[in-house]
């Protein structure tokens, strides 16, 4: 079951983040800076930093949900366990924040305003799908388990100490 979960996991994060994240943005920007890295320098390191801090956070929530939860992110195949450790004791939705954050770094580090348009679309998207899906599915499948951890830790911004319920 966890080989198929980390399996599923795996392909999963090609797919969707995949394309959120390599394929959007580069129809956009083809890669390509919009100004000369001496103009806009300190954008493009917070950009940088943007983007090295929602990777790590990427991977391991999608890991947590192979290895602990025994599901997906993708809604096919959900968590079969309540996912609340690791960055989830800080934040709930840390995949849309590490996703957030790697498309706001990248308008950053490539000087491009579209991409940030890009990024309020995606947010709107990840909004859609935590109020109209995610949460009602989590607390019909978790019930109090989720109440518990949803009255605790918040939806976006992260606690800096993590919820240890």
């Amino acid at each position: 079951m966890r080989l198929i979960a980390v399996l599923g996991s795996a392909l999963f994060l090609v797919i969707a983040p995949g394309t959120i994240l390599g394929l959007g943005p580069w129809w956009i920007t083809r890669w390509r800076f919009e100004s000369p890295a001496w103009e806009a320098l300190p954008l493009r390191v917070v950009g940088a930093v943007l983007i090295l801090a929602g990777v790590p956070i990427l991977l391991e929530s999608f890991a947590r949900f192979a290895l602990e939860g025994l599901g997906t992110p993708a809604p096919v195949a959900p968590p079969r366990h309540l996912v609340v450790t690791g960055v989830y004791r800080h934040v709930r939705n840390p995949i849309y924040v590490a996703l957030t954050s790697i498309i706001v770094g990248q308008a950053l580090l490539f000087g491009n305003v579209v991409l940030f348009g890009y990024a309020a679309i995606w947010v709107f998207v990840f909004n859609l799908a935590v109020f109209g899906h995610e949460e009602p599915e989590l607390r019909a499948t978790f019930g109090a388990e989720y109440e518990a951890y949803s009255a605790n830790v918040p939806r976006w911004l992260p606690r800096l100490r993590g919820w240890k319920g």
